[in-house]
């Protein structure tokens, strides 16, 4: 499979909702970085995938397009459309993503969004007021990784 079809067989895995498939791209050193979460590696990050899928089985909406590839690295433009658990509001969250390949497996995956535009919409007016803020980004994550650890201890 060449890196192309890789990208795009991770969001079609997500799409329907099938972690496992998702992170059978990802090398057991992977490194994952987005605004939410922070830098995660290796079993962290795969159980990242495992436990958003999870905990959405409500529903997700995943859309993807403009994906490119070489032979060491690629980057797709995706969505994500669902409701917030923690505030019952509905989030449209629009992502770069950048990956990095090696051996025919992701070795680093970047997502780029704007925390401020997701907070807005996923937490309200708390969200409008700090989301910009370092603060709030570090509040986000210390929730977010302390899900992750939760989810782990299961």
């Amino acid at each position: 499979m060449d890196n192309k079809a890789i990208i795009e067989h991770f969001y079609q895995s997500f799409a329907k909702g099938d972690a496992e498939s998702m992170v059978s791209h990802y090398a057991d050193n992977i490194t994952f970085e987005d605004p939410a979460f922070g830098r995660l590696q290796g079993k962290d990050a795969k159980d990242m995938w495992r436990m958003l899928i999870n905990n959405n089985r409500d529903g997700i909406k995943i859309t993807y397009g403009n994906v490119q590839a070489n032979d060491t690295t690629g980057s797709a433009n995706w969505q994500a459309e669902y409701t917030f658990s923690q505030t019952g509001r509905f989030v449209v969250n629009k992502i770069h993503a950048s990956f990095v390949f090696k051996n025919g497996q992701i070795i680093q995956h970047t997502d780029y969004f704007d925390m401020w535009r997701w907070s807005r919409q996923a937490l309200g007016l708390s969200g409008w007021l700090l989301g910009w803020s370092g603060f709030m980004k570090n509040k986000i994550q210390q929730r977010t990784n302390s899900l992750l650890a939760k989810y782990q201890k299961k």
